[in-house]
């Protein structure tokens, strides 16, 4: 039986919100990772059966199926198709595996999976303003319950959700803020030893410059600083501006097909999806997901945490990979090698394509035959993958 292959990914260096992306137009962000993940590739556009797009805020320069107007603005022929999905936090990771369900099960041979989310442009929270999403029998289930807002437009709040996961796992603002602070050292060092560079597709802007490397990165922070932030969720709390993802913008483009498609069409597979699973915990909470999608995860592949050689779990908030740190017993080198969130960003609906781009060229650089990615998206849910170098 063939397999269902990645065989190209690339990504945007991520901006910081109103940062060096702030002019570029979402649907133009997409469209450059698109044509760089041809170019990089080799693959005919042509040749594309659908382009699977994840976006969370679908609303203005968002609108109107961005993952078709990407293919068109890439220059695409108008024969490749493009739709666009929301979960959230994961959107584009749950486009790859929409888009590897899709060419195992014949109906393509060749997907791309992806994502963008432009949060200067189109800030989060966009979306509701057309209109409450949380109905009265919705919020009747959950009236009562710690964490939930029943008098608050939105009640159901992820900052909460973190302190609730602090909490739980008895997390102190001390790990929080070191937490932090190795995320934005990993990601600096990778960036100094240029370990970025082969994922990354610069940024072509107005002034004719480029972007070219991830902004977010605070080399200059320290423990006393990230203690001096204020805890805005609860003003007993441990979670601050330091230890969340940032707002940022930015896109990533995965090209998946079978093995043997690839083989017959001169394309080189980096990786095999091994396993694609979904989960879903307390809404509440919100933010624990990951750790039952792992779990799931691993029982369908039949491996063991022990022989996963790396870890990306989306630090949304730091509490997240620490809990899911403290569930699964894993090996805290092997998370997140490279930073995640806190220090390069999180663009809402392409965070999962941005971070397997990152995993696989950490997998590719030292020889690590499996790895992990999971992250926690609102409404308490997780999608959980697990590749194999090939």
């Amino acid at each position: 039986m063939s397999d269902a292959v990645i065989v190209g990914a690339v990504r945007t260096p991520v901006g910081r919100r109103k940062g060096s992306l702030a002019s570029v137009h979402p649907v133009d962000l997409s469209a450059h990772v698109l044509r760089a993940l041809a170019e990089r590739t080799g693959l005919d556009p042509a040749q594309v059966d659908d382009v699977f797009w994840g976006c969370v805020s679908q609303v203005g320069e968002q609108s109107w199926n961005i993952a078709r107007n990407a293919v068109l603005a890439a220059g695409w022929p108008e024969s490749v198709p493009g739709t666009t999905l929301d979960r959230q936090c994961g959107s584009s990771q749950q486009a790859l595996h929409f888009a590897a369900a899709t060419v195992l099960s014949g109906q393509a041979d060749l997907v791309v999976a992806g994502g963008v989310e432009s949060m200067t442009r189109v800030p989060m929270g966009s979306s509701v303003a057309g209109g409450m999403p949380f109905s009265d029998q919705l919020r009747a289930r959950y009236r009562g319950v710690e964490g939930f807002a029943d008098d608050a437009p939105l009640p159901f709040n992820q900052g909460v959700g973190a302190e609730l996961i602090a909490q739980r796992w008895r997390l102190s603002r001390t790990q929080l803020d070191e937490f932090a602070l190795a995320s934005h050292e990993k990601a600096a060092a990778a960036q100094d030893a240029g370990a970025f560079d082969p994922e990354l597709a610069a940024v072509p802007l107005a002034d004719g410059g480029k972007f070219a490397a991830d902004e977010g990165i605070r080399r200059e922070t320290s423990l006393e600083k990230l203690g001096e932030l204020a805890t805005p969720f609860r003003a007993d709390g441990v979670v601050t501006a330091g230890s969340a993802s940032q707002i940022s913008d930015g896109a990533a483009a995965l090209a998946v097909t079978t093995s043997d498609w690839a083989s017959r069409h001169g394309l080189r597979p980096l990786a095999r999806i091994h396993t694609a699973v979904v989960a879903a915990d307390d809404p509440v909470t919100m933010l624990t997901a990951p750790i039952p999608a792992t779990a799931k995860a691993l029982r369908r592949a039949g491996l063991g945490i022990e022989e996963i050689g790396v870890y990306e779990v989306n630090e949304a908030f730091a509490p997240v990979p620490l809990a899911w740190l403290a569930e699964t017993e894993a090996d805290p080198e092997r998370l997140n090698p490279r930073g995640g969130a806190i220090a390069l960003g999180h663009p809402l609906g392409g965070s999962g394509a941005r971070i397997m781009t990152t995993m696989l060229q950490h997998m590719r650089d030292n020889g690590i035959r499996y790895g992990l990615q999971t992250m926690c998206e609102g409404g308490g849910m997780a999608n959980a993958t697990i590749v194999e170098l090939v």
